[in-house]
């Protein structure tokens, strides 16, 4: 399946969101998406303590590490592609982490209203 263009919410090229550890649907460090991304892991988020009990909470574990994914577990800090209506049901929940706006991707606003994603956006210009 292709891969959508790589271009943020703004139309601009899509920054990457982390190298270390490799994020994305294609482990490339891009939000970058296609059709076959049904959790649409397209909002570059720096995750909380917070965030990641609550996403833990939700049947999501996020902090534990999966070998058998290469997968180390996040920590607070740590940048990474995060479902739109993962990241949409944290913020009803008022646990939404921030958002790193340049490495979101544009079809996150199929979902996430814009200005909802610039409230929360740490690398706004």
């Amino acid at each position: 399946m292709e891969m959508h263009e790589s271009l943020n919410v703004y139309g601009e090229p899509l920054e990457t969101c982390c190298d270390d550890p490799v994020t994305g649907f294609y482990r490339d460090g891009c939000c970058n998406t296609n059709d076959q991304d049904l959790g649409m892991h397209t909002v570059c988020v720096v995750v909380t303590d917070a965030f990641l009990a609550f996403s833990k909470q939700q049947g999501n574990d996020l902090s534990t590490p999966a070998p058998e994914y290469d997968f180390p577990g996040l920590q607070a800090g740590d940048r990474w592609c995060l479902c739109a209506l993962r990241w949409l049901e944290a913020q009803q929940a008022d646990m939404a982490p921030k958002v790193c706006i340049q490495s979101t991707h544009q079809r996150t606003l199929e979902v996430i209203d814009i200005h909802l994603l610039r409230k929360y956006a740490v690398d706004l210009q």
